[in-house]
C-alpha cells in the first residue's frame, strides 16, 4: 500500500471541481478520489450545508475525505468527527439579519428577470445564500437563467447594490454556482477552513471559481495555499493525476 505524502493536503472545491454544478458525482470520481487518497490527504470544502454537499457527494463523505468543510469551514469535520460549528445569527444578531433580508426581498421583488420559482434566501448556520431566480428552479430552469445571467450580470449587479448598502456591516459576497450567491462576514469565505490544516506544510486548493468575485478565489490566493483553477470534474483528475498520482512510485 502506498503512503501518504508527509504534510501535503489536496483540498476540493465541490460544484465544476467534484461534480458538475448540483449533480451528484459520478463512480469514475468517486474511484479516483479513493485511489488519491492512498497517496495524499484529501478534503472537501464547499460553501453548502453538509446535507446538500451529502447529497452530491455521498452520505458518507465525511468518512470518505480526511476533512470536510461545510459552508467554508463554519461547520468542520476531521475524520469523520465534527470539530466545530459557527453560527452567523449569534455573529450578527437578529436585527441586523432582518434589515439585511428585508432590503434583499423587496430587492427581488422589483427583479425583472424571465421567471421566478421559490426559496429567494436560504439562511444556512454561517451564511446567506441568496438566488434571484429561486432555489426551487429545475434543472433546466438553472441552466437558462446561467446563461442569462452571463449577459444581464443579475448576480453580479445586485451584488454592487447590496455591498454599498450594507458596507458597514463588514460583509462578503462571493457568487458562485449557477444562480446564487454567498453572503458571510468577511474573514468567513473558504480561508475559513485553513485554521483547521495548521499541521500541513503544503495546501492544494482545487477550484473553479477562483476569479476575482468566485467564491474560490480568497482561498485561491492565499499565500498558505498552491492554488489550482479547474474547468470540470475531469480536469480535476487530470491536473491531481499528474500532480500526486504519478509520484507514487
Amino acid at each position: 500500500m502506498a503512503t501518504k505524502m508527509p504534510g501535503v493536503i489536496a483540498l476540493f472545491d465541490v460544484d465544476g471541481t467534484l461534480t458538475a454544478p448540483r449533480k451528484e458525482v459520478t463512480p469514475e470520481m468517486l474511484k479516483f478520489m479513493k485511489e488519491l487518497r492512498e497517496v495524499v490527504t484529501i478534503g472537501v470544502v464547499g460553501g453548502s450545508d453538509l446535507v446538500k454537499i451529502s447529497e452530491q457527494l455521498g452520505k458518507t463523505v465525511i468518512n470518505d475525505y480526511d476533512y470536510v468543510f461545510a459552508e467554508n469551514g463554519l461547520v468542520a469535520f476531521k475524520a469523520g468527527v465534527e470539530v466545530a460549528i459557527m453560527s452567523l445569527k449569534h455573529h450578527l444578531g437578529d436585527d441586523k439579519l432582518k434589515e439585511f433580508i428585508n432590503f434583499t426581498l423587496k430587492y427581488i421583488a422589483d427583479l425583472d428577470i424571465p421567471i421566478k420559482r421559490g426559496t429567494f434566501i436560504e439562511f444556512r448556520n454561517g451564511m446567506i445564500n441568496v438566488s434571484p431566480i429561486g432555489r426551487n428552479c429545475s434543472q433546466e430552469e438553472r441552466d437558462d437563467f446561467e446563461k442569462y445571467d452571463k449577459v444581464h450580470k443579475i448576480r453580479a449587479n445586485m451584488v454592487s447594490v447590496l455591498r454599498e448598502k450594507f458596507g458597514h456591516f463588514n460583509l462578503t459576497f462571493s457568487i458562485g454556482g449557477q444562480i446564487s450567491f454567498d453572503v458571510f462576514p468577511r474573514g468567513w469565505d473558504k480561508t475559513y477552513c485553513l485554521r483547521y490544516l495548521e499541521d500541513f506544510s503544503e495546501i492544494h486548493f482545487f477550484g473553479d471559481k477562483t476569479f476575482e468575485g468566485g467564491n474560490d478565489h480568497e482561498i485561491f490566493e492565499s499565500e498558505r495555499t498552491v492554488g489550482h483553477t479547474v474547468t470540470s470534474p475531469d480536469d480535476t483528475r487530470k491536473q491531481c493525476a499528474e500532480l500526486f498520482l504519478n509520484k507514487k512510485d
